[in-house]
């Protein structure tokens, strides 16, 4: 776990990624509050705020009695909030940087094409 960051906001990135991944997918059962809980050594109720916030996301959604499912389309819809996300803390400072620096999009594509032969 990462000091830095709510535990709850931890444990939505977590079943997040997995849903990304493909570890766990669309309409099937995501793991319970006791089981995060017992996992994470964490308190139930701070993996329920995770799972909770999941389902008013529309990531999550609860079938009664069985526990809570990942949500048809809940994979496209994690994408595409990250990919927003991305750009706004990547991307956009990237830009500007660039800009100040005087480098072209050509340039910066360059570089992005070879960051792997740099020293």
């Amino acid at each position: 776990m990462d000091e830095g960051r709510p535990i709850f906001r931890q444990i939505t990135d977590q079943i997040e990624s997995s849903i990304i991944d493909g570890s766990l997918a669309e309409e099937t059962r995501a793991p319970s509050t006791n089981e995060l809980a017992a996992f994470h050594r964490i308190n139930p109720a701070t993996a329920a705020k995770g799972i909770n916030q999941l389902a008013a996301d529309g990531i999550l959604y609860k079938r009664r009695g069985i526990g809570m499912f990942v949500s048809a389309g809940a994979q496209a819809k994690i994408r595409a909030r990250r990919r927003e996300r991305f750009a706004h803390e990547y991307v956009y400072p990237l830009v500007i940087e660039a800009r100040k620096l005087g480098l072209s999009a050509e340039e910066i594509k360059d570089m992005i094409e070879h960051w792997e032969d740099q020293p």
